[in-house]
């Protein structure tokens, strides 16, 4: 019988590039999302397990602490404990799995289906980088694209544009993370987007806990609606009936409860396991064995240039086929090392030098130096919510003292123009 404690653990940091078209839109919110660390850790009887963490991420980071409590421990004694983070408890899942010569979701429970439902995800970004994202996302096998709503972008004109590009058949998934913030403008503005048949699912169009005005605009629209599983408390959302599905999202222990109770209340859910091609992987090993895990998951793995992984995804119909050889998936050293650093940064948010402009149809504007400023403003009311007509433009830097003059006052917070600055 193999020998599984755990002997020797490293964490190779790397930095792994985001697609043009991603990297000039996240550059103003997320452009830490390309730091990774990659985790290894070594049983006894030789087999090496491999996971990985986004490092800023808002949760499941593993760290040197994690790591020591693990040393001479048994690998499946511990692989189910969430609180070691997302990169060592993939690394034990598939380190284990290796061992027993099986793949991952052999250890997770029963195989239910072949093939993963997978949607390509993109933040908020101009319409003509939406229709040339979901271009290449059918060119690559998809069939939904999961996206950002934001009141800085006239949510209307875009979707409109966007489905008059796309075949009857692909979907497209609004993510509002609650920026709806009242009934009023949460049911008008959805009833005018669900005239469009590609529209296919809103997450969290206003808060979660406003479990009264989430029961109303659930009963307004024809378009199901998902919550983040937990909020409110799961009794509480099954009870009163306040979405038709859920987002999942987690450790493996938690990911696994999760959907065992989404099975039970008989609620679909799609997985969002962000990461490259590994955390992708683990995705399609808990949607191998989750009757419930319906909807098309959520790994963003599309958005780096390289997935860090041997052999790119097929995905056909918008379904990958799910991992059937030993362990996790085989990942690429050599990307590994291409990509690595000699050691994680500090979190490069906000991105320095950035000017942006929120312009509104009234003709004014106003000027911030990164996303987290007008997203408290719009949150807390300061803003007109998703007007008709508003856009973000990034304003470059001409090298003028009017330039950075305004860039300086933005970085203190929104500078209000009765036209455009600049």
């Amino acid at each position: 019988m193999a020998d599984l404690t755990v002997k020797r653990i490293e964490m190779i940091p790397v930095e792994v590039p985001l697609r043009e078209i991603p990297a000039r839109n996240m550059v103003r919110e997320i452009p830490h999302w390309t730091l990774f660390e990659i985790w290894k850790v070594t049983l006894a009887c030789g087999i090496v397990g491999v996971g990985e963490t986004m490092r800023y991420y808002t949760w499941g980071v593993s760290g040197q602490e994690d790591a020591d409590r693990l040393m001479e421990r048994n690998a499946a004694e511990m692989m189910w404990d969430d609180s070691l983070g997302a990169g060592l408890q993939m690394a034990l899942f598939d380190a284990v799995a290796r061992a027993n010569d099986v793949p991952v979701h052999r250890l997770l429970g029963h195989k239910v289906r072949d093939r993963a439902f997978v949607s390509w995800w993109d933040i908020d970004m101009p319409v003509e980088d939406w229709i040339a994202e979901c271009r290449d996302a059918m060119s690559a096998g998809y069939t939904d694209f999961k996206t950002k709503a934001r009141p800085w972008f006239c949510v209307r004109r875009q979707v409109a544009e966007l489905c008059a590009t796309l075949p009857g058949h692909f979907q497209l998934d609004m993510d509002f993370n609650g920026m709806l913030i009242d009934v009023g403008h949460a049911t008008r503005l959805l009833v005018e987007l669900e005239r469009h048949a590609n529209v296919a699912m809103f997450e969290t169009p206003m808060p979660q806990h406003d479990v009264a005005g989430n029961k109303h605009i659930r009963r307004a629209t024809r378009v199901p609606i998902a919550h983040h599983f937990g909020n409110p408390p799961i009794m509480t959302a099954l009870q009163e009936d306040v979405c038709d599905g859920f987002v999942v999202s987690g450790g493996v222990g938690r990911v696994h409860q999760s959907g065992i109770i989404a099975a039970t209340a008989n609620k679909p859910f799609f997985l969002q396991i962000v990461g490259t091609g590994l955390a992708a992987a683990m995705s399609m090993h808990h949607a191998a064995v989750l009757s419930h895990a319906r909807w098309p998951a959520v790994s963003c793995n599309t958005l780096y240039k390289h997935e860090l992984i041997a052999e790119p995804f097929v995905v056909e119909n918008g379904t990958v086929a799910i991992p059937e050889a030993p362990g996790l998936i085989d990942v690429d050293w050599d990307a590994i090392e291409r990509h690595r650093l000699d050691k994680t940064p500090d979190k490069p948010y906000p991105h320095p030098g950035l000017l942006l402009a929120i312009r509104f149809p009234t003709g004014t504007t106003v000027y911030y130096a990164h996303c987290q400023q007008y997203w408290d403003d719009f949150e807390n009311g300061r803003l007109p919510s998703f007007a008709p007509g508003v856009h973000l433009e990034h304003v470059p830097d001409d090298g003028s003292k009017e330039w950075s003059e305004l860039q300086e006052r933005a970085r203190q917070g929104g500078v209000h123009v009765g036209g455009s600055a600049i």
